[in-house]
């Protein structure tokens, strides 16, 4: 019991501590969060290489270092549009670093190197979230849109994530993953996302999102943050490792806590960009003629 506790106190502090300096990052902006990220990007990298090398791939992490750190480098600058060409430059990077310095398994090595850049590509988005949007007043406080959409996504997740451990231990028969993350079940997803898109609402209603738009944005946060757990669950079972480090008291590496995360960051980013913001609505008609065109381009 003593250590029970001793290790929910270490998770209670540590939860506490980060969750404060990354609120404070976020809040802040700018170069704080820019260093927030480049942090997380390069720490996370390493575990993810570390994880990989338990299955016995060797991923090549001075290609995903120097690759994802240009990608949030010019993220930053706002100069994304060049983006796939970082990403076709860390391609190239990774089948030279194999061709010339690799060892076998070579296909893994570089399939596993790609990955790497891929996975710190998408915690990028949370500095495009934050910064896109006008200038938004709630509570009297004045920061731009982003700041609220960012907020709106952590307490989605954040819910997500209680309830459905809550109604998962309490209510739980039917195994979601058995084979993969055998303590996640049915009953806890399907909670946890109700609870999340209700929270979802209130909070897109508070700062002036329409209903559709909040019901939309919290179905894909929602979903997608347990697809990104589900997924690095996959990882790390498959290389026979619990965590993905030791960094962090009582919850293991950072990106057991930022999986969540992976996925529902550049979903929500893509979303509030080019519907929300733009009050585009994705109506039957347009999805037929886009059907039509895709025949057409297919038939000609």
């Amino acid at each position: 019991m003593a250590v029970l506790n001793s290790l929910l106190k270490n998770r209670l502090i540590t939860g506490f501590v980060v969750a404060s300096l990354v609120f404070g990052c976020i809040l802040a902006g700018g170069k704080f969060l820019l260093i927030l990220l480049l942090f997380f990007i390069i720490t996370a990298s390493k575990e993810y290489t570390d994880i990989l090398r338990h299955k016995g791939f060797l991923p090549f992490f001075k290609v995903i270092f120097i690759t994802s750190v240009i990608m949030i480098l010019v993220t930053a600058s706002g100069y994304d549009k060049l983006i796939p060409l970082v990403l076709i430059a860390g391609t190239i990077g990774s089948f030279l670093a194999v061709l010339f310095r690799g060892r076998q398994p070579y296909i893994a090595n570089v399939a596993t190197t790609i990955l790497g850049f891929l996975i710190a590509w998408m915690p990028c988005h949370v500095y495009t979230i934050r910064h896109i949007g006008p200038k938004v007043s709630l509570f009297g406080l004045n920061f731009s849109q982003g700041l609220y959409f960012l907020l709106m996504l952590f307490f989605v997740i954040m819910v997500t994530d209680i309830a459905a451990y809550f109604f998962g231990v309490r209510y739980g028969k039917h195994q979601l993953s058995p084979v993969i993350s055998p303590k996640k079940t049915v009953e806890g997803a399907a909670a946890g996302t109700l609870c999340a898109v209700i929270t979802g609402i209130i909070i897109g209603k508070l700062i002036g999102i329409s209903f559709y738009h909040s019901l939309v944005l919290s179905i894909i946060i929602t979903v997608m943050a347990q697809l990104g757990d589900l997924s690095e669950s996959l990882i790390k079972r498959d290389a026979g490792v619990k965590d993905s480090g030791t960094a962090l008291p009582g919850h293991g590496g950072f990106l057991d806590r930022a999986d969540s995360y992976l996925f529902s960051v550049p979903a929500a980013y893509y979303y509030i960009k080019y519907f929300i913001l733009t009050g585009f609505i994705f109506p039957l008609p347009m999805i037929t003629e886009f059907i039509k065109k895709v025949l057409n381009v297919i038939c000609s």
